[in-house]
């Protein structure tokens, strides 16, 4: 019987697709459900904010107050030049440009090391790489699949703000600029997924990127003498695009020039390395490290320090940052009403005094303090599935005591986390003479442990029940809940709607007092969630 009749086609069987097709396939359905979600996510941030312009400009002595905001120097480092501000498009990137641009360079970076050093570490590579697709091809298709989020981000972006009857070219620079941005981060996280022969020290490599990134541009933009180091930074590339006012070609094409040296760097350097290996060859012969090894507790605390001493630094230096600025921007809103008063309708009163700004900002920071709690349990989920836990779960130990340990660690160091970024705040401000006692500002950040515990619970409840959405259920209470209550207060939902955020009840601490109850109903809340979460861990069987 010949070849030919024992095909696929001959015998009716289905054609499998080609080895590329397939590696593509793979990695499309890797990131099929974040990535979407952070293309609509950033879209619609830019959507809404454009939508509530003519509301905010409805004040005749609006305009002038924005336009004071450009020669405040405090203002201009924390949030970028404000430039057409008497513009949809130009208050609209002023407002939101940099959250999206900073959402979408963490999303890239997480997802491209994921994808890609993370599978390789975790051996699922292996059977992948022994067949006719080389080690350099899949990286390419992996990281060309991640760069299809920023590319559809971008276009969703100008899209919204055509529709929006922004003009054309200041849309285009704009949603060019921020999918450009995405794309320099897919890259450079592709990048050092090859230097690296582990996960943890490639995503910390890229993500130091995009801190001193973002860094450069604050310090551009509020030191004149120090503004060429813009051009050494993709956010700062992207301010100095200009959209809406001078819409300039030049920084977008220098940013395109960096993602093409980036992303051709990545096949070279995968070409160059063995599968698991990196360029920079790991330690070997290393002395065993044999510190918090003694108990499960222990063991717990060992694997948080690292990723809490990296989300700290990062922390630390935003909020010593406001701190440094915060005297500046409350004189700054005092003197500009218009502004005090459009802030207080959006939900931040007190803008005007330095215990209602770093009140605002401290209810901020329960966002990147509920990621780090969904990021540390995604881990936990993550060392079950790669089989890291099997042994430890094999031991005498409880399911109760193995989950239960690392919940405990994980808001421990959440409260160290939010705890610093007090400090920080609290050593800023006095180091310009401000009025910020110390015991207000840790009052300040204590204030929203509930919504960080919040995330902690939601992402327990999601390793007992639904261990692939740990990440997501994690990110709900507070970033989630955040977005639920400024879509809320934009397009005047009903209170009903807007009470379901936890934000709705966080009081603005240290500008007045905590509110118990709400405090002693989320702290409820997140107990049932956490031990709903140890009920259905108990009940199901380990991931492999």
């Amino acid at each position: 019987m010949s070849a030919t009749a024992l095909s696929p086609t001959a015998t009716g069987l289905p054609v499998p697709p080609a080895p590329g097709r397939a590696v593509t396939g793979l990695a499309i359905r890797q990131i099929r459900r974040t990535g979407p979600i952070v293309a609509v996510l950033a879209a619609g941030m830019t959507a809404l904010v454009a939508a509530t312009y003519a509301r905010v400009m409805a004040d005749p002595a609006a305009a002038g107050s924005l336009a004071a905001l450009a020669g405040n120097p405090a203002i201009r480092t924390l949030f970028g030049t404000p430039a057409g501000l008497d513009t949809a498009g130009g208050f609209t990137v002023w407002r939101v440009g940099t959250v999206t641009a900073v959402l979408l360079a963490a999303w890239s970076i997480l997802a491209t090391t994921r994808i890609t050093r993370g599978e390789e570490d975790a051996g699922r590579w292996d059977v992948l790489l022994s067949g006719r697709i080389a080690l350099r091809h899949t990286v390419v298709r992996h990281l060309a699949v991640v760069m299809l989020v920023p590319a559809a981000t971008g276009c969703g972006i100008t899209g919204v703000l055509l529709g929006a009857g922004t003009p054309l070219t200041g849309a285009l620079v704009h949603g060019i600029g921020t999918g450009l941005l995405g794309l320099f981060f897919a890259a450079v996280a592709a990048f050092t997924a090859q230097v690296f022969a582990t996960r943890a020290p490639a995503t910390g490599s890229a993500v130091a990127v995009l801190g001193v990134s973002l860094l450069a541009r604050m310090i551009g933009d509020g030191i004149t003498e120090l503004g060429w180091l813009r051009w050494l930074s993709p956010f700062g590339l992207l301010a100095l695009s200009g959209p809406y006012v001078q819409d300039r070609a030049v920084p977008l094409l220098v940013l395109l020039a960096a993602v093409a040296v980036v992303a051709v760097a990545v096949p070279a350097a995968a070409g160059r390395r063995e599968v698991r290996g990196g360029l920079i060859a790991a330690a070997s012969g290393r002395r065993a490290r044999l510190r918090l090894l003694g108990s499960v507790e222990l063991f717990a605390i060992r694997r948080t320090l690292r990723p809490l001493t990296g989300w700290v630094l990062g922390v630390g230096a935003y909020f010593l940052l406001i701190g440094v600025t915060t005297v500046s921007v409350t004189e700054f809103l005092a003197d500009n009403p218009v502004l005090a008063n459009e802030a207080a309708r959006a939900g931040f009163a007190g803008l005007g005094s330095v215990a209602g700004f770093v009140a605002t900002l401290f209810a901020i920071l329960a966002m990147p303090a509920g990621g780090f709690a969904a990021v540390r349990m995604a881990a936990f989920v993550s060392a079950e599935t790669d089989r890291r836990m099997s042994l430890l779960a094999a031991a005498p130990v409880s399911r109760t005591r193995l989950l239960g340990v690392d919940l405990a660690a994980t808001a421990a160091a959440a409260a160290v986390l939010v705890t610093v970024a007090g400090l920080a705040t609290w050593a800023g401000v006095a180091a310009i003479g401000g009025d910020l006692p110390l015991v207000a500002a840790l009052h300040g950040v204590w204030n929203i442990l509930p919504i960080v515990l919040l995330s902690v619970g939601a992402a327990a409840f999601a390793t007992g029940w639904a261990p692939g959405w740990v990440g997501v259920a994690g990110g709900l209470p507070a970033t989630g809940g955040f977005l639920l209550l400024v879509i809320a207060d934009s397009v005047a939902a009903p209170q009903w709607l807007r009470e379901l955020s936890p934000f709705a009840h966080l009081a603005p601490v240290p500008l007045t007092g905590p509110d118990w109850a709400a405090t002693a109903v989320m702290l409820g809340l997140a107990a049932l969630l956490a031990g709903g979460g140890v009920a259905g861990y108990r009940r199901r069987d380990l991931r492999s």
